[in-house]
């Protein structure tokens, strides 16, 4: 018998503050339920992102939920909910390594370097491969406003930064990356050249 339908059988017998609990813990599912339904698939993209295995992004946005589920009386302004997940999502992916050594391997991945083609698929994966070359400060909040879609105000909140440093990291990842993308076509111009 699950918790909800123990409560109500208790708020039929009549007792007021019992039916307050329901109450409170029904309009707390629902609340949770909209949020997961809203922003599950942004929760698991960005986690994806994150650490690169399906596997592991799904146990990130399942811990997320948990935490979010347990702390969802702290949600003061709904307009923030996607912000707030986001951020328990990310310190849910500094946990795992927290939590356990993982032994690093350097290498390079072939056919990344310098390679843009007409295909959609493998330029979004070329974008893909030297956003993450980018140094971390300015590589997250690049990530943050073109694949999640946050702004400025919203990544500072996120990251926990000053809205000007946000601004100054976006503009400075995005050069970083125009110029990946000139040398890029040089290269590839002096070879099919």
């Amino acid at each position: 018998m699950s918790i909800l339908r123990i409560f109500e059988k208790k708020a039929k017998s009549g007792n007021k503050s019992s039916t307050s609990q329901v109450n409170s813990i029904m309009d707390k599912q629902r609340k949770y339920e909209a949020l997961v339904r809203a922003y599950h698939r942004d929760l698991f993209r960005y986690a994806y992102w994150l650490c690169k295995d399906r596997s592991i992004a799904e146990d990130l946005v399942q811990e997320t939920c948990l935490r979010a589920w347990k702390a969802l009386d702290s949600l003061q302004d709904d307009k923030a909910a996607k912000s707030w997940l986001i951020t328990i999502l990310r310190r849910e992916n500094a946990r795992r390594f927290e939590r356990k050594q993982l032994e690093l391997v350097d290498i390079d991945e072939p056919g990344n370097e310098g390679y843009a083609n007409d295909d959609g698929f493998h330029q979004s994966e070329w974008l893909q491969a030297q956003i993450m070359r980018l140094d971390i400060d300015y590589r997250e909040p690049l990530f943050l406003q073109v694949v999640a879609g946050f702004s400025g105000e919203e990544i500072s909140q996120i990251l926990d930064l000053n809205k000007n440093t946000v601004m100054t990291r976006l503009f400075r990842a995005r050069n970083q990356l125009k110029e990946q993308l000139d040398s890029s076509t040089s290269n590839t111009g002096r070879q099919n050249g």
